[in-house]
């Protein structure tokens, strides 16, 4: 199943996206910098959801499987989305 590899190393590539580009606003000054790498984390959390959906609608993965992976990465980018929303709060109490 050469699809299915190129299917699950596209997923691996976008799940450590998420925790890469988190871990590069981490360390970033600039609370612009902040924002963009966790707005692209948040991206990247949408293109991992869309690729379990794939991977569910072409038989890759089971229903309980898609169900608790794609309950887990609404979880995580909800959570991104709350760190970019407080950031953003920060900011705008600090001006």
């Amino acid at each position: 199943m050469p699809q299915y590899d190129s299917l699950k190393q596209q997923m691996e590539r976008s799940a450590l996206s998420i925790t890469s580009n988190i871990a590069e606003g981490f360390g970033r000054q600039s609370f612009q910098d902040k924002k963009h790498f966790y707005i692209i984390a948040r991206g990247s959390g949408y293109e991992l959801l869309n690729q379990l959906i794939v991977a569910k609608d072409t038989g890759r993965l089971g229903e309980e499987e898609f169900d608790k992976l794609t309950q887990f990465s609404l979880d995580s980018t909800r959570l991104i989305h709350g760190l970019i929303r407080s950031l953003v709060k920060n900011d705008n109490t600090n001006s």
